[in-house]
């Protein structure tokens, strides 16, 4: 019996040096695209990886530290596109005890020249460190202001009535800060915006200025922004892509997880939309 024979196809040769050529083509874009990236990243952040490297080369980070120098690097890039604007920090009894006298130059270069201090909590908390923390800042000549965290669940006359009883503002102190973040629970969210205007009437009748909402970006928007636009914002975000404060923002918090002397735990940090001129314009008389 004659042997059939098998004829090959030349498609079926020269097929895979075709793909191969092409999958090369494709692999050079992909990491030319990557390297063009990662250079255009670090030139982007040239300000602030320069002073992190000048300054802290010395230091070996730890695992658990790589999201910190991350943090530190943004934090310094965002410092540098906001220069002649206030910076200040905000503390809690979260920050344990502050050394108030070492409380002067974030990142050895911006001072920090005003302060925000959480008073009291819902309707019956008063923050532990508050007391401390009011008196230090006075004592060291920090320009200081005192916020209340509002709980949507509670009575807001009550919860008004213990931020007016525990803080006493005087002539150069910042203007009360209501801080609302959360939505309520089992109630409307007319009711919860009653009871934030409530509240922000209470304390404006009582000390005889206008109160600032404090706020995160996306509940400002969604909640906020129209029904309170009569107020001032100081609002929370720490995406990596903003590196700007809005036109319509009084205070800008743009990190949670900075470092300064006289703090042993990580800090939040704020912008103020002005100079130091415009914010002592805006405090109480």
């Amino acid at each position: 019996m004659a042997r059939k024979t098998t004829r090959r196809t030349s498609y079926s040769r020269k097929s895979q040096p075709a793909k191969s050529a092409f999958s090369k083509v494709v692999r050079f874009i992909v990491y030319s695209f990557l390297v063009l990236l990662l250079f255009g990243t670090i030139y982007h952040y040239r300000a602030g990886l320069a002073y992190y490297l000048g300054f802290k080369s010395d230091k070996v980070l730890e695992e658990d530290e790589v999201d910190k120098h991350l943090s530190d690097v943004r934090n310094i890039q965002v410092l540098e596109n906001h220069k002649g604007k206030v910076i200040g920090i905000d503390v809690s009894e979260f920050q344990g005890n502050v050394d108030w006298e070492d409380i002067e130059i974030l990142e050895e270069k911006y001072p920090v020249q005003f302060v925000f201090i959480r008073a009291t909590a819902g309707n019956d908390r008063v923050d532990r460190q508050f007391k401390q923390n009011w008196k230090g800042a006075k004592e060291n000549k920090i320009m200081r202001g005192a916020y209340h965290y509002y709980r949507p669940n509670e009575n807001s006359i009550e919860q008004a009535n213990l931020f007016i009883k525990t803080v006493k503002l005087q002539k150069g102190d910042l203007p009360p800060v209501l801080d609302i973040e959360r939505l309520p629970k089992n109630q409307p969210l007319d009711s919860l915006k009653k009871g934030l205007k409530r509240w922000l009437n209470k304390v404006e009748e009582h000390y005889k200025v206008r109160p600032i909402i404090y706020t995160g970006e996306r509940y400002y928007g969604d909640f906020l922004k129209e029904e309170f636009s009569e107020y001032l914002f100081w609002i929370a975000n720490y995406n990596f892509y903003r590196e700007k404060i809005e036109d319509d923002w009084l205070f800008w918090q743009f990190t949670e997880k900075a470092s300064l002397p006289g703090i042993k735990h990580r800090v939040d940090v704020n912008i103020y939309n002005g100079d130091l001129e415009q914010l002592q314009f805006i405090t109480v008389e």
